[in-house]
């Protein structure tokens, strides 16, 4: 039998916050039952996994091995600002000028994601 993802966890050093963050990422809420100052947080994505974020004491150290791939509703370039005002970081530019590829983004505790082209841009 095959398995389920059931929730795709992050681990930071403040996890209600980090939640917070992606959830204005992915436009869902954090769960009303999560509460700041405890271990655990999460964001029900209808239609795909849970994002679940668990405290944990130290920092991110090393490059991801795993990592969110994110299709946006409105244009790459929109999402790509959006996200870097709201504290996103440009980790790595693999946007080429004819329009293909993607950019690197790390969330405020460095875990690193890309944004592709939205599916318009991609037709």
């Amino acid at each position: 039998m095959p398995s389920t993802i059931l929730n795709i966890a992050f681990d930071a050093t403040d996890n209600y916050a980090l939640a917070q963050w992606w959830a204005q990422v992915v436009g869902h809420p954090v769960d009303p039952e999560c509460v700041d100052g405890e271990e655990e947080a999460w964001i029900a994505v209808p239609g795909g996994p849970t994002l679940f974020f668990n405290r944990v004491p130290e920092p991110k150290t090393v490059k991801n091995r795993l990592h969110l791939c994110l299709r946006p509703d409105v244009a790459r370039e929109q999402e790509v600002d959006r996200l870097l005002a709201a504290g996103a970081g440009l980790v790595d530019d693999r946007r080429q000028p004819d329009g293909t590829g993607w950019a690197v983004l790390a969330d405020p505790e460095g875990n690193e994601f890309c944004v592709l082209r939205s599916a318009a841009e991609r037709a």
